[in-house]
């Protein structure tokens, strides 16, 4: 049981550092900071002027502008956080189907790593907001499913003598 249970930790542990890692040294874009400034009511009424309006107005169009490119340089942001993300999980899943093949514990808890930022990458992938980017990213998970699904489950036949 404690071998589970630590082959499940070393599988979440090295999803968390590669999604840590990514963030540490692979800054996101900041989100334009929209105006908290109260609206000064100069009318006893509690009208807005003509001009109050259309400062408010112009002040909102400033910040639909910078938000459009907050969410364009976001969508880059992800796509290739997910295309680290999948490289990453690539090499995790390869090292632990040779290198460590004799120590089952690690290369089972690297492979589900492995899996666990396969599916990282994915996630953020949907964040690209790229359709075509998206089914690239699911199809190539998919192929490393079913291929690690073959190579770690399918029983290797002994030459027949």
């Amino acid at each position: 049981m404690l071998k589970f249970i630590y082959t499940i930790f070393i599988g979440v542990l090295f999803a968390t550092l590669v999604g840590v890692g990514i963030a540490a040294f692979y800054e996101s874009p900041k989100p334009p900071d929209y105006s908290t400034t109260p609206v000064r009511i100069a009318n006893p009424n509690g009208l807005q002027t003509a001009e109050e309006i259309k400062k408010q107005e112009q002040q909102q169009i400033k910040y639909d502008q910078e938000y459009k490119i907050f969410q364009e340089k976001d969508q880059e942001y992800n796509r290739n956080v997910s295309i680290i993300s999948l490289i990453i999980a690539l090499f995790a899943l390869i090292i632990s189907l040779t290198l460590f093949k004799r120590l089952y514990i690690i290369a089972d808890g690297l492979l589900l790593g492995g899996v666990l930022t396969l599916i990282y990458s994915i996630i953020r992938g949907f964040g690209a907001e790229d359709n075509i980017f998206r089914f690239v990213v699911v199809a190539i998970g998919f192929v490393i499913a079913v291929v690690l699904g073959y190579i770690k489950f399918v029983p290797k036949e002994s030459p027949k003598k």
